[in-house]
């Protein structure tokens, strides 16, 4: 098939496909017919101070943690809608995520490493290499009810590193049990692990394989050991979140939401030119609060958080 056949071809496949599409949608209940965001509700920003916006986390009141991870700073979105400095120099943070205790736990990767940081704001190193060797760089992370942490080590060259390739072979998903000083690797099989996120029942992990453009679900089993990965969808992600229903929240061009059968519910717009992460905040969980390059964005939703 020469090239103006295929090019025909496709654009007769697309025509039909977009046809279903729309055909499907219009059709009541269907999965690409519901919405989660609020009636009406489009992103709001709050600020575009930032150079890029990462890793947003929230604490058991809703306040909102982020990265402006070039900056070196962690920055607070409280309850009532104020934006604050949290911490200057923080180890190039950038996926964040709260224990049980309060303790800010971060991907830290000036040098590569997970720090705990306290209420108060001392940091304690809780991991610093794998093996002997330098860690890619931690990215994101999901911690279980054990403890547990669950984290991401893709390899992205910094400016302000020395070295220029790795020191490990391969780009993994790790484990660190609670208490333990070295983690356990639970996958090696992606291309570029980036976002990751575990549902309350602590029965499933996703993560998202940015490079391959795919996102797998894992069964969790007792000993923090990952089975059974199946293909969830066939999009990647920077970073993602789950609300009350079980949906699963993508970031990239914009915010993707999917069902637990991996079904679009809904596409978010986002104006900046990609979102790094989102997570649910508020005092209510009803607030998505996105990070998006040089900006910050909240919107209402219709469902609430359950990180």
């Amino acid at each position: 098939m020469h090239f103006g056949q295929k090019a025909g071809f496709l654009f007769t496949v697309l025509l039909l496909c977009s046809a279903k599409t729309y055909s499907r949608g219009a059709e009541p209940g269907r999965a690409d017919s519901v919405k989660v965001t609020a009636p009406g509700a489009t992103p709001k920003q709050i600020s575009s101070q930032f150079k890029f916006t990462e890793g947003p986390a929230v604490n058991k009141k809703g306040d909102i943690y982020f990265t402006d991870q070039p900056n070196d700073k962690i920055w607070k979105y409280d309850t009532d809608g104020k934006l604050s400095l949290y911490m200057d120099k923080t180890g190039r943070s950038n996926g964040l995520y709260f224990d049980q205790k309060g303790n800010l736990i971060a991907c830290a990767d000036e040098k590569d490493e997970l720090w705990s940081i306290s209420p108060k704001g001392k940091v304690t190193v809780l991991l610093t290499d794998f093996e002997g060797k330098r860690l890619n760089g931690p990215n994101d992370l999901w911690i279980d009810s054990k403890g547990g942490i669950y984290f991401t080590d893709p390899y992205y060259q910094r400016d302000y590193w020395e070295r220029t390739k790795p020191d490990l072979d391969g780009q993994k998903v790790y484990y660190l049990p609670k208490g333990k000083k070295q983690p356990v690797i639970v996958d090696d099989k992606l291309m570029q692990p980036n976002g990751i996120v575990g549902t309350p029942d602590g029965k499933f992990l996703y993560v998202a394989d940015i490079r391959d453009n795919k996102t797998y679900k894992y069964q969790i089993n007792n000993d923090g050991s990952l089975t059974n990965r199946q293909l969830f969808v066939p999009q990647g992600s920077d970073g993602m979140t789950l609300d009350e229903q079980g949906n699963l929240y993508l970031s990239g061009r914009g915010v993707t939401v999917y069902n637990p059968n991996g079904e679009k519910l809904q596409t978010i717009p986002v104006p900046s030119r990609w979102v790094g992460n989102i997570c649910f905040g508020g005092k209510d969980r009803k607030t998505l609060f996105i990070t998006a390059s040089e900006s910050v964005y909240t919107i209402d939703m219709q469902v609430r958080g359950v990180e």
